[in-house]
């Protein structure tokens, strides 16, 4: 928790976004999507000069939304995620359900044409890159993942034999396989090898403990220090 959320938790009694916090988890929101929406909950507050949103409702819900638009030039997929925060903290967290807003300043969105690469562009950005920033790019290219999925790859979630990928708590929350492509079965291989060597040398220190879900942590203690889990 940094400065500012202690300070407004603080200043509100009992601890709002403490609260709101321990509602996310519980409800299986993803890590990103609870930082994200603290995010805004504390914005909304700073910006109405730490009144308790329970002091609030429509009116200041619509000109916080409004200023993102006005003062600070958002996009509109960047409004309407400020929006489902307000909306979650007000219908979930407070149990106030917000009705009509209003009038709201809405953010336009943009007309942008996609731009996506050939096959041969591709190549040859790929060629650009080496070691794990090309196994890393490779993943997100061959086998569909987005960044975040990528990053949160555990061993357990490559499959060699079949040639698939686990994708674990992806968006919405779900699950789903892709492929592995076969250019990368063999370096994945050797990056593996690699950073077992790291992983045994982590083990010995006493430094090999990675993140597991709340659930996972508390139902086996001893699997954040598991290979497969690295």
């Amino acid at each position: 928790m940094d400065a500012s959320e202690r300070q407004i938790t603080s200043f509100n009694k009992p601890k709002l976004l403490e609260r709101a916090r321990e509602i996310l988890r519980a409800k299986y929101y993803s890590r990103r999507t609870e930082e994200v929406y603290l995010g805004w909950m504390r914005r909304f507050i700073l910006f109405h000069g730490k009144r308790h949103p329970a002091e609030m409702a429509e009116p200041e819900v619509a000109q916080f939304l409004s200023d993102l638009t006005l003062q600070h030039d958002v996009s509109a997929s960047t409004q309407n995620q400020a929006l489902s925060a307000l909306l979650f903290l007000y219908s979930v967290v407070l149990r106030q359900p917000l009705g009509n807003l209003g009038l709201v300043e809405r953010a336009r969105r943009p007309k942008k044409v996609p731009v996506v690469l050939t096959r041969e562009e591709a190549r040859r950005l790929l060629a650009q890159l080496e070691a794990g920033a090309w196994i890393m790019a490779s993943l997100l290219y061959g086998s569909g993942l987005r960044v975040l999925e990528m990053l949160r790859l555990r061993v357990k979630d490559l499959d060699f034999g079949y040639g698939q990928i686990t994708v674990r708590d992806g968006k919405g929350g779900k699950d789903r396989v892709t492929m592995l492509p076969k250019a990368l079965v063999e370096p994945l291989r050797r990056h593996l090898a690699r950073r077992k060597l790291e992983y045994e040398a982590d083990v010995k220190a006493g430094n090999a403990s990675v993140y597991l879900p709340e659930a996972l942590a508390r139902k086996y203690p001893a699997a954040a220090s598991s290979w497969i889990w690295q």
